[in-house]
């Protein structure tokens, strides 16, 4: 920024709304994570309109902005990496509104996690996506890294509670996404993009009442093997716990050290928590007691008062802290791998950790595979840096290869960029960077972060071998391609279940025959599923083995379900994608994982497209233990067409091959 640049913005906002002191701008130069980055100016607006005009000044002089919470980011997504405006929001901190009838609390960005669960409990209510950092964190922070928490196990993350939000875009304009728009699903898109597609200003979110009732079972196991055996237990007894926490040894001597918890002195700690009436969670707490001692527990405890739960879940809470007087730096890693594959992930880490001569306490989101090796270290000590940032690479890539994820809930940043391309091929990193491009085609918006830089990709690709085809998956794939290189029109038919009539001069494209389960993971609770199987014949086959998809009645095969979005809802379990793209490339979206925020959530934006995006090959989801009942759907709405609907229409298929007469 020239001084021009600083005067003449300075003149656009109110006094007292620019900060460019040194000592100001150095407070601003770090978050959680060990990268640093010191912005040119600070901004600190107190309304939508204020960031509105921010925003449009950077967008129209190409300056580079990073909006920011309360800067608790652990991946260096919230620091200004190339300079710039960093557009602090902590200003706009109102609860707005709470409508207990509708269940709907409607907050700004600044708002901080424990004040909105504060004000909620006054009425009974809480909302259930809780970090580690709900004490200090804010819910726009939340949002832009799709945060999750103990409680996502049973009320999943962030993007679950989330049904409406007002954004700045990257032109400045200010616009309103809703989980009830017409698709594509623009809305599932901002959240987890780390403010690099826009700055959020206003959020709708989901509340949920208190529940009746609330036990903690604590339990002390002879080895971390043992508690995520139990943990597999747990789960395949039908028991989903709203919280199932693990901690090792060295976390626990940690903990006790710092804030005298009186856990148990085993090699492993799980914590579980039961909701719901008084009658379910004690029955549930019985059988997780029950199974705790079956796999070796030696000490377990249960608790029911509030004074009582809350004693056992302040050493979990203060873990991070707890590590943090160890040594001047703390690396937390965040990867994440299928339910049923920790007791391999944790062999891994070991592994690497010995090798690197290195001691982290070992944290778990047990219940949804999300692991937090916590490694204590000294910046100013170059060899032990460099050990421990080369320990942590190497268990990201570990999960990846164990067929999981970079980052279950702190985002990729800077930190994560370049290993992005162990877990996505150069087609969905091309995919990722034309969203980007087509959103913020200036790249003002928090740019240097999630996406690696672009020609990388010849030095080393995905760890994991591309799933392949079916016989009929590669055929249509194939005739994709073929259509594109003569830029003929296609007309995505499906099965036929939900398709509108094309136009003629079309190529038809069919998903009949694509109708096997691929993958049916009973201990991670998901299965993979062609497009052209019976949503009602699949679930009757889930059914006949106790597993459920929470899904009102739905006629049509799945690609039909999920391209018209048949129902909001089928979004909460939709875990992963496979998509042919208009090249006839196959683009892989998301995984088997419940909790990952490692790239641009596409496979929801996907949602309601129509078939104008690509051509839904497969796709991952989250089973349940149990059935509900629900209302039936009304009509899926029509296609939306609207300005930022085509900006991701040009993203995916710049040339208009697919079903083209919705962008007519």
């Amino acid at each position: 920024m020239t001084k021009q640049d600083i005067a003449d913005l300075r003149a656009s906002l109110p006094p007292g709304t620019l900060l460019t002191g040194e000592a100001q701008l150095a407070a601003y130069s770090y978050d959680g994570a060990s990268r640093r980055g010191r912005p040119e100016a600070v901004a600190l607006p107190r309304g939508a309109d204020e960031v509105r005009r921010v925003v449009a000044f950077c967008a129209d002089r190409r300056i580079p902005y990073v909006a920011r919470g309360a800067g608790t980011n652990l991946s260096g997504g919230s620091v200004a990496s190339r300079g710039g405006v960093l557009l602090s929001l902590a200003r706009l901190d109102r609860i707005l509104s709470v409508d207990t009838a509708a269940l709907c609390a409607v907050v700004e960005p600044g708002v901080v996690n424990l004040k909105l669960q504060e004000e909620l409990a006054r009425t009974g209510h809480y909302y259930a996506p809780d970090p580690s950092s709900f004490r200090v964190s804010t819910i726009g922070g939340n949002i832009a890294e799709n945060a999750g928490g103990p409680r996502c196990l049973k009320y999943g993350v962030t993007t679950d509670h989330v049904l409406a939000l007002e954004a700045v875009m990257p032109d400045g304009e200010l616009v309103r996404f809703s989980v009830e728009d017409a698709g594509p699903e623009v809305m599932s898109l901002l959240v987890g993009s780390e403010g690099t597609l826009g700055v959020v200003t206003k959020a709708w979110l989901r509340i949920l009442p208190q529940p009746a009732a609330v036990r903690t079972v604590l339990a002390g196991f002879p080895s971390v093997e043992a508690a995520v055996s139990c943990v597999s237990a747990i789960i395949a007894a039908g028991v989903v716990p709203r919280a199932l926490e693990a901690l090792d040894r060295a976390t626990v001597a940690t903990v006790e050290a710092y804030r005298k918890a009186g856990y148990p002195g085993t090699e492993a700690v799980l914590l579980i928590e039961m909701d719901g009436t008084p009658e379910s969670a004690a029955r549930e707490a019985a059988a997780v007691e029950r199974l705790a001692r079956e796999y070796g527990a030696s000490e377990v405890r249960s608790a029911e008062a509030v004074a009582d739960r809350e004693r056992l879940w302040e050493g979990r809470r203060g873990a991070y802290a707890a590590c943090a007087r160890l040594a001047p730096n703390v690396l937390v890693e965040d990867g994440v791998v299928p339910r049923d594959r920790l007791p391999e992930a944790v062999r891994r880490i070991r592994e690497i950790s010995a090798r690197h001569g290195i001691q982290p306490a070992l944290l778990f989101h047990a219940g949804d595979g999300n692991i937090h090796p916590n490694i204590s270290y000294d910046e100013r000590d170059p060899a032990q840096c460099a050990r421990v940032k080369a320990a942590g690479q190497e268990m990201l890539r570990a999960c990846v290869e164990l067929g999981g994820s970079l980052s279950g809930e702190h985002g990729v940043g800077t930190e994560k960029r370049e290993a992005m391309r162990w877990l996505h091929s150069s087609r969905v990193l091309r995919l990722f960077r034309d969203i980007k491009g087509s959103f913020d085609p200036e790249g003002s918006a928090n740019p240097g972060k999630i996406l690696p830089d672009e020609g990388g990709e010849a030095g080393g690709g995905p760890v994991r071998p591309a799933r392949p085809l079916s016989a009929q998956a590669a055929l249509l794939a194939g005739k994709v391609k073929a259509c594109a290189a003569e830029g003929r029109p296609m007309a995505v038919v499906g099965s036929g279940s939900r398709s509108p009539a094309a136009p003629p001069g079309c190529a038809e494209l069919l998903t009949t025959g694509m109708n096997s389960v691929l993958d049916w993971d009973k201990g991670n609770y998901t299965v993979t599923v062609e497009a052209g199987v019976s949503v009602r014949s699949l679930r009757a086959e889930l059914a006949s083995q106790g597993f459920h998809l929470r899904w009102p009645d739905l006629g049509g095969t799945l690609g039909g379900v999920l391209a018209s979005k048949a129902w909001p809802g089928l979004r909460e379990d939709l875990l992963g994608m496979r998509l042919i793209l208009a090249d006839g490339e196959v683009a892989d979206l998301g995984g088997k994982v419940v909790k990952n925020v490692a790239g641009y959530d596409a496979a929801r934006l996907v949602l309601g497209s129509w078939g104008t995006l690509g051509v839904i090959v497969d796709a991952t989801l989250r089973l349940h233990s149990s059935a509900v009942e629900l209302p039936a759907a009304g009509e899926p709405k029509a296609f939306c067409a609207g300005p930022w609907q085509r900006r991701v229409k040009q993203a995916f298929d710049l040339k208009n091959l697919l079903n083209p007469w919705f962008h007519a």
